[in-house]
């Protein structure tokens, strides 16, 4: 996918020194917002996120409704954007906590995925098997609904990325069977 001029078309002050930025070739030759006073370039990057793969011991996963956009009152995964402060595992065990009431921890890292953002044009989403280790169910933070829903039963799942990991945790358990 080529870089084009609308990716940056709100990208207009040096965040180093606050000059104008020009959007010019860098020394890859591809365009990018240059502060022609520092040096500096803004590079744009897809934004990280973790989604929390959550089985309850009935192998019931969790859902949660969407409280704002991104598809607000869509169902999708316990999910949230990475801090800077925090690993994609990290992150993911705050989710759970935050949009469902749950402690838990990772059990295994199911993958990544990318997909398009109308928020952040794109995200790179980790996904991660997560084992509960006390709390309650229930609705929190960004989130208006959370409940436990039987695998075979889903609603439709908003983000590509979690029908992805959701698939992945099916096919791990359907081989144990």
């Amino acid at each position: 996918m080529a870089i084009n001029k609308e990716s940056y078309e709100d990208v207009n002050f040096c965040l180093k020194c606050g000059n104008k930025m020009k959007l010019l070739a860098d020394q890859e030759g591809k365009m990018r917002p240059k502060c022609p006073n520092c040096n500096w370039t803004y590079y744009k990057n897809p934004i990280p996120a973790s989604a929390c793969v959550i089985l309850n011991d009935k192998n019931e996963i969790v859902i949660i409704k969407r409280k704002f956009e991104p598809n607000a009152g869509g169902w999708a995964l316990p999910s949230g954007y990475v801090e800077i402060d925090q690993t994609p595992a990290e992150c993911a065990i705050d989710e759970m906590k935050e949009e469902t009431g749950l402690d838990g921890e990772v059990i295994v890292q199911l993958g990544y995925d990318t997909e398009y953002s109308p928020i952040y044009e794109k995200v790179i989403s980790f996904g991660f098997l997560m084992k509960i280790m006390g709390g309650e169910l229930q609705a929190g933070d960004d989130a208006a609904e959370a409940r436990y829903v039987r695998l075979n039963e889903l609603p439709e799942i908003v983000f590509p990325s979690h029908v992805k990991f959701i698939e992945i945790v099916k096919a791990l358990y359907s081989k144990k069977k």
